[in-house]
């Protein structure tokens, strides 16, 4: 059934687009409380900059998902509802905190401190709490008793495939969002902070590497199914690490700007990188969306839906798309918006 595949590739693009989005969201909101305070760098102010219009289009692609996989994927509603219960009401509880904080920090500036802090701290909590999701449906540590499904949380917060695959959400957080902020800082002419960011992204593209292969290696005794249609996407996965080879080796590249590195190209290269690697990493989970019980077959919703819902999110893509665009050019691009905010760089 192509149009079951159709369908999860729509839904790994719209959860491509929002790990991206949130991985710098989130990451530029611990990055802006890890340099509160600091007088020898403008890093908090840079993320802080970015962090004031983008958390809310951030949070337009998580609502896509949701409806898209509730739409395409009807009946897998009730299976992973009853699993996730328990992460996801945590995710929600904090993303209304951090909403909540975003929306009046702004406009009460006393709350502008405590604000930074709950974004810092929510900005690791939240990814860590998605990326528990990953193994559970891998498989493991779920039992079926009837027509439910309770997960195993003894053997879940004692495996080290968790901890692993935590370690690698949070790293490759932290990388996107520092080679994104060295970018962004260049683009508002801010040399100092750029230099500060591109240490990070040094620092942290190889941590991410290894707790990549981390992830991988500790599904072994776990996941051997996985593992065996990984090694079947060995090709991708090839051509991700080349790629990543290529856009972190940018950071050292000559730039006509005065400071070594191009940061713009290794944004590209990684967001390349990331796409490649986490179409590999979902297609060896096919056809499980929860492993061994519920397959794409068994979840997806009748032709006829899903054909209405293709058009419909046709339709809204070409619509939101150039709206996209428009914001991605005032406030990401915008020289006014860039250089009239306080961001005066320690050089």
């Amino acid at each position: 059934m192509m149009e079951a595949y159709v369908a999860i590739i729509i839904i790994w693009l719209f959860l491509f687009l929002y790990a991206l989005g949130g991985a710098i969201d989130f990451g530029a909101g611990f990055w802006s409380m890890f340099y509160i305070g600091r007088k020898d760098t403008t890093a908090a102010s840079i993320a802080n900059l970015y962090l004031n219009p983008s958390w809310k289009v951030t949070n337009v692609f998580l609502v896509l998902f949701v409806v898209g996989f509730v739409g395409l994927f009807p009946h897998a509603a009730f299976t992973l509802g009853s699993i996730m219960i328990v992460p996801v009401s945590f995710v929600l509880i904090l993303l209304i905190i951090r909403s909540a904080f975003m929306v009046y920090s702004y406009s009460v500036q006393k709350y502008t401190k405590l604000f930074t802090y709950i974004s810092g701290v929510t900005g690791l909590l939240i990814p860590a709490l998605m990326l528990s999701i990953l193994p559970i449906i891998i498989g493991g540590f779920v039992e079926v008793v009837g027509d439910r499904h309770y997960i195993l949380y003894d053997r879940l917060l004692t495996s080290p495939t968790l901890y692993a695959h935590i370690g690698f959400g949070l790293s490759a957080e932290l990388f996107l969002s520092s080679l994104f902020l060295s970018d962004y800082a260049r683009e508002a002419k801010a040399m100092g902070t750029y230099e500060v960011y591109r240490r990070n992204a040094i620092i942290l593209g190889p941590i991410m590497l290894s707790m990549a292969v981390a992830a991988t290696m500790t599904l072994i005794p776990e996941a051997m199914w996985m593992v065996e249609n990984m090694a079947r996407q060995w090709h991708l996965f090839a051509l991700s690490l080349v790629v990543f080879s290529i856009g972190y080796s940018a950071l050292w590249w000559p730039s006509r700007k005065g400071r070594v590195g191009q940061p713009r190209v290794a944004v590209l290269m990684m967001v390349v990188q990331i796409a490649l690697a986490s179409f590999a990493y979902g297609w060896s989970h096919m056809p499980y969306i929860v492993y061994p019980k519920l397959t794409l077959y068994d979840a997806f919703t009748n032709i006829e839906m899903f054909y209405s819902l293709l058009w419909g999110y046709a339709i809204g893509m070409a619509i939101l798309l150039p709206l996209f665009y428009w914001f991605w050019r005032l406030f990401l691009k915008d020289k006014r918006y860039l250089t009239n905010k306080k961001v005066d760089d320690v050089r």
